[in-house]
């Protein structure tokens, strides 16, 4: 499930609220062990979301970068070079 959740922080252009508010709900499912709660558990997974969120977004904001801001295509496209030469037929 946390596959998905990325470096969020020294990206141009910044990260947006939904793609932090994806990696809250990464976290959270991870934590809860569970994609998607029961009707009783609802309410307090969606709190924990926007908690994570609120937090998530105060530290990404926050932080200060001590190198200059990465570029999202690059970095894209260095992940997918990487992920074809991991699976790659022998």
């Amino acid at each position: 499930m946390c596959r998905n959740i990325r470096t969020l922080f020294n990206f141009a252009p910044p990260a947006t609220d939904d793609e932090v508010r994806a990696a809250a709900l990464q976290f959270v499912r991870k934590l809860a062990g569970t994609r998607k709660p029961s009707k009783a558990n609802e309410q307090v997974f969606e709190a924990a979301v926007e908690e994570v969120f609120a937090a998530s977004r105060r530290l990404v904001d926050g932080l200060v970068p001590t190198t200059p801001p990465k570029d999202r295509a690059a970095e894209a496209f260095k992940a997918k070079e990487r992920s074809r030469l991991r699976f790659r037929r022998a």
